[in-house]
């Protein structure tokens, strides 16, 4: 009954609320003139970040630039935005020289490779003509040929030599690898600061010159601008700017304001202070050892060899019916030119002297890193622990065994003795 009841109740309303013809035909030709229809669009898209990268040619993934304008005020992320499209500009140009050095790089290795084999065929084969013309009977036509193509042979490794003991081929490949490696490290860094956030003009500056410092460091042409190869004294490289960057952009201002110390007391400074004595008193001198060493080893190879090859042409010249002396001396000379040469080049001297350099350099930066970071105030000093953190990683080292380290210098040094252990345990 309830039931019959509800419908027959909406069929009476129906029927009551039901317009006529003539009303239909009145009421339908009123429309509204325009529709609103709801649309949900995101607001301002974000670019995407496989996009971005692709066109950019980053090989990695980078932060794309947030939209943090609700939580600070308008100048405020004007002012972050525009430095951050500053450091991206940067960021662009660190990834170009990367690919740059890496690619010319791989060609003076190539160089090295080439010319080397090169020399060694010419003067292996003018060794060969020699030989052979001293044991033709008899003068004339083919013993003139000889001479002449021998000589002229030699005379042509001679010159080879010269140049490439000039610019010493795996020595510049050895640079362009340090300044990749040096690059990418660059390229990392200015990451990691626009991913933490907040970077200020002062990140920017210091982009700048250390780009400018690794650009004048390691340059890429040869003629005008290429770094002396054989200098009176060796002296490690320096690839950071001349100026100390001060620490006081804001992703350490945090760390500052909840820590009163920052993180440095008596005991830390004391610890990186004996630290340092190490790294002076054993890794620098050692590597400023090997690397005098290795440079006269260098230097008397490069003479050697154009030395040994001219010799040789001036004996092949003088090669006669009857005189065995001078294609003796042509012979000799030609062989230990291509085993002085195989010795230079075939074992990458110049490689090892650069990495010698290398290596004394990243001390060198260590101990001015540790001396002024010692000279500035506690508040504008990096974080005392993550400084720390830092030095155990590049040395090596875990915290525990910096720690050891430091008091094994200071017990020597109370004795009156050097401890036997080098600070890094890397190289």
């Amino acid at each position: 009954m309830p039931s019959l009841q509800i419908s027959s109740l909406l069929s009476n309303s129906f029927c009551s609320t039901s317009p006529s013809p003539s009303t239909l035909k009145s009421s339908s030709l009123h429309l509204p003139k325009t529709l609103s229809i709801p649309l949900s669009v995101p607001p301002n898209p974000k670019p995407s970040r496989k996009l971005f990268q692709e066109l950019n040619g980053f090989s990695h993934a980078i932060p794309i630039l947030q939209d943090n304008s609700g939580n600070n005020s308008t100048t405020t992320s004007a002012t972050s935005k525009a430095t951050i499209i500053k450091l991206y500009a940067i960021l662009e140009a660190v990834a170009d020289r990367v690919e740059m050095h890496h690619n010319i790089g791989d060609q003076r290795d190539n160089w090295n490779t080439l010319l080397l084999n090169s020399v060694n065929m010419l003067t292996l084969t003018a060794s060969a003509m020699v030989g052979l013309a001293a044991s033709i009977g008899g003068g004339g036509a083919p013993l003139l040929a000889l001479k002449i193509s021998s000589t002229l042979l030699f005379s042509a490794s001679t010159g080879m030599l010269v140049v490439m003991n000039k610019i010493q081929p795996s020595q510049l490949a050895e640079e362009q690898r340090n300044a990749t490696r040096l690059f990418k490290q660059l390229q990392s860094h200015i990451e990691t600061t626009i991913a933490i956030g907040n970077p200020t003009e002062e990140d920017v500056k210091d982009a700048m010159e250390r780009v400018l410092a690794l650009d004048k460091a390691y340059p890429l042409p040869l003629l005008g601008a290429m770094l002396e190869k054989f200098p009176k004294k060796f002296e490690p490289a320096v690839w950071w700017p001349s100026t100390p960057k001060r620490i006081n952009s804001s992703k350490y201002h945090e760390a500052k304001q909840q820590r009163k110390n920052n993180g440095w007391n008596k005991g830390l400074e004391m610890e990186l202070r004996n630290v340092l004595e190490v790294v002076k008193g054993k890794d620098m001198k050692d590597y400023e050892r090997l690397g005098n060493l290795v440079l006269k080893i260098n230097k008397s190879l490069a003479i050697a060899g154009p030395l040994l090859t001219g010799i040789a042409a001036v004996g092949s010249a003088c090669v006669r019916e009857g005189s065995s002396w001078a294609a003796i001396v042509a012979v000799i000379g030609g062989a230990l030119a291509t085993t002085v040469n195989a010795l230079e080049h075939g074992g990458q001297v110049g490689m090892v002297s650069e990495m010698y350099r290398n290596c004394g350099g990243f001390f060198k930066q260590l101990e001015n890193s540790i001396e002024d970071t010692m000279e500035e105030d506690e508040e504008q000093r990096e974080n005392g622990e993550l400084f720390e953190m830092k030095l155990a990683l590049k040395l090596g080292r875990s915290l525990s065994q910096l720690r050891d380290l430091a008091r094994k210098s200071a017990y020597s040094r109370v004795e009156g003795t050097t401890t036997d252990e080098f600070a890094s345990k890397l190289f």
